[in-house]
């Protein structure tokens, strides 16, 4: 018996998808919405206080404070409540509604970010406010999951050590990237067991991360408006840039075709998979992962909400649903 259900991090559920239009492609996917918290997240937020309170780098009365709208502040204020850290968490106009409610009832405090930087985003005027944040108080730990070297070997010792030990080969690891945590440490695991597998990250159309325009996005948990220097170390073999209208395809075909209630970096992972082998039939038997990262209940009033989609001049509402 579990003393909290936020000590169950990792050891998520692997699920074989069988989808006839990626023939001879077996999928492998890891659910990682089965963590306490709802997401892969989970693994980096615990991981990296853990990692900071035994290298004495926080005590009792540190505040932790990030600069995040999405997945990582829940997983963090619900770590930093369980553990007994204050949390100041940094947001912005992008964050849906239920992630907001969640994080102004878990977070010590929380301050909104209303003004966007250059790029469009809200990235850039986050991590300035967070600086702020740092200069009020002397004993701050900034968790800074941009370039925190804690946040890839997070992955690497748990997610990319499951995927290794539950997948018998592997020859493709399909990764979304924002914050560039997952896939650096993931990337480097499967190599050194697998190293003929092929690591390709899947960005949005309007991220910078691999060098392309800047462009004002609207599903959270995928691109950036900065590029993550943690990148560096990732092992990464190609890129598959997906649209937004792409990734809501995706989630609905998910949803109504499989019964998988997912999330926006979900839907992108899943789109950029068929794209890529939409002309490679011909490889047969190929044996792919990827990881979806969370639910799609964080996405109900975005995703899932017809009238959100409205507001995406782009989206012909028709060839969303399916």
């Amino acid at each position: 018996m579990l003393d909290s259900i936020l000590n169950h991090v990792g050891n998520t559920p692997l699920v074989r998808l069988y989808d006839p239009m990626l023939k001879n492609v077996h999928l492998n996917i890891k659910m990682e919405s089965f963590n306490p918290t709802g997401s892969v997240k989970d693994r980096a937020a615990n991981f990296i206080l853990n990692k900071m309170r035994d290298l004495g780098k926080i005590n009792a009365d540190t505040t932790i404070v990030e600069s995040t709208s999405g997945n990582f502040g829940i997983a963090l204020s619900s770590y930093c409540k369980h553990k007994g850290y204050k949390f100041d968490c940094v947001i912005d106009p992008m964050i849906s509604s239920v992630n907001e409610t969640l994080l102004r009832n878990l977070s010590t405090n929380v301050f909104k970010v209303n003004e966007p930087d250059e790029n469009g985003g809200y990235l850039i005027n986050r991590i300035r406010k967070v600086q702020q944040v740092l200069e009020n108080n002397p004993n701050t730990y900034w968790v800074n999951q941009y370039e925190n070297p804690y946040n890839a070997e997070a992955y690497y010792c748990t997610l990319g050590q499951e995927i290794c030990d539950e997948v018998a080969a592997i020859d493709y690891v399909f990764v979304g990237v924002s914050s560039g945590g997952t896939i650096t440490g993931i990337s480097n695991k499967i190599k050194e067991v697998y190293p003929q597998a092929k690591i390709i990250a899947v960005d949005i159309v309007g991220s910078v991360i691999f060098g392309g325009p800047a462009k004002k996005r609207f599903i959270p948990g995928i691109g950036s408006s900065k590029v993550p220097k943690i990148l560096e170390q990732a092992r990464i073999d190609d890129v598959v840039y997906v649209h937004e209208t792409e990734v809501i395809h995706s989630c609905h075909q998910l949803l109504q075709e499989h019964v998988l209630f997912v999330g926006g970096s979900s839907g992108a992972n899943y789109a950029a998979i068929k794209k890529y082998f939409q002309n490679c039939q011909g490889k047969s038997n190929k044996n792919v992962v990827t990881l979806f990262a969370d639910r799609g209940d964080r996405y109900c009033d975005t995703i899932y909400n017809p009238s959100w989609h409205k507001k995406l001049k782009q989206i012909d509402m028709e060839e969303v649903y399916v």
